[in-house]
């Protein structure tokens, strides 16, 4: 099966079910740093983040050790506030005037060659994309400029090889028309909104026809499985910025998946697929199943304390349990693609593992874009294009692609459970505040400098190397 040839597309028949009652996979006892436990989320008692959008968020310490102080991140995945047994009875007596509204959120991606340009000066303006230290946080903006000027003429000659821009808006809006459907049809009307965080609609305009349309009760569900600083939470940071400035927004109710890799639906989902184009080979049996993730920087988990990795692998075991309780039982994979130059990335790496499995004797391999559910650069061109090639040079005869899930009909259906279950638990956005990462060099002058040459040897790689493949949709 010849993968480039793969496409999204939304399917209009959806098994949708009136039932309020949701499940979730139990993770591995084994897998000891990945619990879906509800933890403490607004606290000052440590210094670790996941992310400048909420420098205080906590991921390690169980809630059962601490004092709730605000909100909390509950099994769900979903950001909270505490909600008394008043507003509760309250939000019941008024459910039938709700007006309901789900933000979906994505990265976006340049829709013309044209667009390749601005669109990258956004993607590399962003602080959670490039975490300079906060004292060279003025260069922001100027290094955004001249890398995305240097690394444009690479970017558009992939960009151009599927098309001419990336497919992700069309998409999104799909599994936003989709989503919007499902919804409707277990009795929960709302309005659906597509926020893009580096090109069009950006999140701003999202923002403001939500603002608009006066809704009463906000979901917001990030088109991202697994939750990361650079994809999540940078944008939940524009959000949470943009509201804590608007009077009115400041006092939404509003409710967050932070995460949804665990839940039931999208496990089988994900399932379904690779079963269904595993019966694409002569000897099914004999492929090994390859999971190739979009990667983060090394330090974004060691330092930032993102748990992207943890949720990653938990998410691969999930799948591949799903996948034997059916009675498929191959070898499996997972590796991180998408680095940027020579500084450390999430290991292994896809390109260095396709080879080392092609010599190694794999003669049948499944690609599956595990972090990506929509069709767009990096599975259309890197993977279906340079990784396939790759592989084949290698030693790998029989090459597939798991597409991406789109709109399949079992994966919106479970996306719009996850929208109904999120919407009990929302509340009004409360600022956060940034005191700890303010403090940051007086806590920690060492650790404070070690950042200031991390990030400045960053800058300096992007620069210096600005045809290496860059960090897009």
């Amino acid at each position: 099966m010849d993968a480039v040839t793969i496409r999204s597309s939304c399917y209009k028949s959806f098994n949708l079910s009136k039932s309020k009652s949701y499940k979730y996979y139990t993770p591995h006892p084994s897998l000891h740093a990945r619990q879906i436990t509800c933890r403490s989320f607004w606290s000052s008692e440590s210094s670790d983040t996941t992310g400048s959008a909420f420098p205080n968020l906590q991921l390690r310490t169980p809630i059962q050790s601490r004092s709730l102080a605000g909100k909390t991140l509950c099994s769900a995945g979903v950001w909270t506030h505490p909600i008394s047994g008043t507003e509760m009875s309250e939000s019941h007596a008024h459910a039938e005037e709700e007006k309901v509204g789900v933000l979906l959120l994505n990265l976006g991606g340049p829709e013309t060659l044209n667009d390749v340009q601005p669109f990258l000066y956004n993607l590399f303006a962003d602080p959670d994309i490039i975490r300079l230290p906060r004292l060279f946080r003025f260069l922001q903006r100027p290094l955004a400029k001249l890398i995305s000027t240097l690394r444009a003429p690479k970017s558009k000659e992939g960009y151009a090889s599927i098309g001419g821009g990336s497919p992700l808006r069309k998409i999104t809006d799909e599994q936003a028309d989709a989503l919007k459907m499902a919804l409707e049809a277990k009795e929960v009307p709302a309005n659906v909104y597509v926020a893009m965080r580096y090109w069009y609609p950006f999140t701003e305009e999202a923002v403001q026809q939500i603002k608009k349309d006066k809704i009463t009760k906000l979901v917001v569900l990030p088109l991202y499985p697994q939750y990361s600083i650079s994809t999540t939470g940078s944008s939940v940071r524009v959000l949470q910025s943009l509201f804590s400035e608007d009077k009115m927004l400041s006092r939404l109710p509003v409710a967050i998946i932070q995460s949804w890799y665990q839940r039931e639906g999208y496990v089988k989902s994900m399932a379904d697929l690779i079963q269904k184009e595993l019966q694409g080979f002569g000897s099914p049996e004999e492929v090994m199943i390859f999971f190739s993730a979009h990667g983060v920087p090394e330090t974004y988990v060691r330092d930032a304390g993102d748990p992207y990795k943890d949720q990653m692998e938990e998410c691969i075991y999930l799948i591949m349990q799903e996948l034997k309780a059916r009675g498929v039982d191959n070898d499996h994979k997972l590796a991180y693609q998408s680095r940027v130059g020579p500084v450390q990335w999430l290991k292994p790496y896809t390109d260095e593992v396709l080879v080392e499995l092609g010599k190694g004797g794999v003669k049948s391999l499944l690609a599956v874009p595990v972090s990506f559910v929509s069709e767009h650069i990096e599975t259309l061109e890197e993977i279906d294009m340079e990784y396939k090639e790759l592989a084949l040079e290698s030693g790998v005869e029989n090459w597939g692609r798991v597409p991406a899930l789109g709109c399949t009909s079992t994966f919106i259906t479970d996306l719009a459970d996850a929208v109904i279950e999120a919407l009990p638990s929302a509340t009004a956005m409360t600022p956060s505040t940034s005191e700890s990462e303010r403090s940051s060099f007086s806590q920690d002058p060492v650790k404070f400098a070690i950042k200031v040459l991390l990030g400045s040897f960053l800058a300096f790689i992007l620069l210096v190397f600005p045809s290496l493949k860059n960090q897009s949709v």
